[in-house]
C-alpha cells in the first residue's frame, strides 16, 4: 500500500509506529521499499556517507535532486522525503518555495524536509500553502553544527529545552505534517510527542516517538567514519562487502576468476573460420 502523509497521520492516531530509513540510490531504495519501510528519507547526510564531505553544509540542490530522482525510480510504496540542503530555504520564503517545488516537479518526491523551528515557520507555511507537504526537523539540526559547535545533544538546559518546545509548536502551527526530533533527551522527546497532534520521528530521541529514522549505512555497518551513540548496528554488511571484495581481488590476481561457467561459448565452426581468416 502506498504510504502518504495521510498514512502518517492515521498511524499516529492508531498508535502505530512509523519506520523511516535513508536511501540515496535506486538499488538501495528498492531494497528498503521491499522491506516494508513506511518512508525513505533522501537525506543531506549523503554529503558524508555518499560524497565524503565532513558535514552536510556542502551539499547542493543539484546533488540532492540527482539522488532524489534515483530513489523515486526505485520506490513503489514508501513515502519519499527530500531533504532541502543548506541555503536552499534559509535565504527567503521565495527561494524555499521554489526549491521545494523542484523536489516535487523535477525529483518526483512526495514531500520535503527542512531544518529549524520558529526561524523557518514562514517558509514552512508558504511551502505548505503551495501544496507541498513539509516534514520539519528540530533539536540537533546538522546544518547548524557551526552554531552548535559540533554534533552535540540539544535541550539539556531549561532554556534550550523551552526553545525546542517552542520550535515544535511553531512547525505544527505552520502546517508541517510531521517533525523529526534529533539528538534530544528522551524525556523531552516524550513531552513533545504527547503535546503535538502531528507525528514525531525520533533519531537519538526516544522510543516513545511516533516513529524512528536512521541512516542506513550506519545501521548496517557500511559507514565507519563516525557512529553516533543512538545507532544500533543490525548487521555488519560493511564487513561482508569487504570480504567479498578481497576474495574477488585474490581470484583475479591468481587467474582463477572467471571460470568457464562465467564466460560465453562460440560455435566451433565459426571459431575455425575466424582463425582461418586471421592466418
Amino acid at each position: 500500500m502506498k504510504n502518504t502523509t495521510a498514512t502518517f497521520a492515521q498511524m499516529k492516531k492508531n498508535g502505530e509506529k512509523i519506520s523511516m530509513l535513508t536511501a540515496y540510490d535506486y538499488s538501495t531504495a528498492k531494497l528498503v521499499d521491499k522491506a516494508g519501510i513506511n518512508s525513505i528519507l533522501v537525506g543531506d547526510s549523503l554529503g558524508m556517507v555518499m560524497l565524503g564531505y565532513p558535514d552536510s553544509t556542502r551539499v547542493t540542490m543539484e546533488d540532492m535532486l540527482h539522488h532524489v530522482k534515483a530513489v523515486v525510480r526505485g520506490t513503489e510504496n514508501a513515502l519519499v522525503v527530500a531533504d532541502m540542503p543548506f541555503m536552499s530555504y534559509q535565504t527567503s520564503v521565495y527561494d524555499a518555495v521554489k526549491n521545494a517545488g523542484r523536489f516535487i516537479q523535477e525529483g518526483g518526491a512526495g514531500c520535503v524536509k527542512l531544518e529549524g523551528g520558529v526561524e523557518v515557520k514562514e517558509q514552512i507555511r508558504a511551502i505548505v500553502n503551495a501544496g507541498i507537504p513539509v516534514c520539519a526537523h528540530i533539536g540537533l539540526t546538522p546544518q547548524s553544527i557551526n552554531v552548535f559547535g559540533g554534533f552535540k545533544v540539544q535541550g539539556k538546559t531549561v532554556e534550550t529545552a523551552k526553545k525546542i518546545i517552542e520550535d515544535a509548536k511553531a512547525v505544527q502551527e505552520a502546517g508541517a505534517f510531521a517533525v523529526v526530533l534529533e539528538g534530544i533527551p528522551a524525556p523531552l522527546a516524550d513531552i513533545i510527542t504527547n503535546m503535538l497532534t502531528i507525528p514525531t520521528i525520533g533519531i537519538g530521541a526516544s522510543k516513545n516517538c511516533d516513529g524512528q529514522v536512521l541512516v542506513y549505512q550506519d545501521m548496517v555497518g557500511m559507514y565507519s567514519d563516525f557512529t553516533p551513540k543512538f545507532v544500533k548496528r543490525y548487521e555488519n554488511v560493511g564487513e561482508v562487502m569487504t570480504s567479498a571484495f578481497k576474495k574477488y581481488d585474490e581470484e583475479v590476481k591468481a587467474g582463477v576468476f572467471p571460470t568457464e561457467e562465467y564466460t560465453y561459448k562460440i560455435d566451433e565452426n565459426v571459431l575455425k573460420e575466424i582463425e582461418a581468416q586471421l592466418k
